[in-house]
């Protein structure tokens, strides 16, 4: 096996990392990243959104930092004071 020394390595490495689960990787990383830019915009911390999503900052900040893949419920509480949901949209044909 291939000695791996970087992250983007091992992501492109498709014997240790499937296509289904690049995407899945790619699409929490791109998800996360809307959530903590949209917060940041706000103007709000981890501490602020909680008290105005009822979801608590722990919880937050293991979303943000990725060490939790969150519920659809929780994403629609935290994204709704940010002033945004979820929708469900056609995949673009390649």
């Amino acid at each position: 096996m291939k000695d791996i020394t970087t992250f983007a390595e091992y992501m492109a490495d498709e014997t240790r990392v499937s296509t289904a689960e690049r995407e899945k990787i790619n699409f929490e990383v791109e998800l996360i990243g809307k959530l903590i830019e949209a917060r940041e915009k706000k103007g709000l911390s981890q501490r602020d959104l909680a008290q105005l999503s009822g979801v608590r900052q722990p919880a937050i900040a293991r979303l943000e930092s990725m060490k939790a893949t969150p519920q659809i419920d929780t994403l629609l509480k935290i994204l709704a004071p940010l002033g945004y949901t979820l929708s469900i949209t056609p995949i673009k044909n390649k």
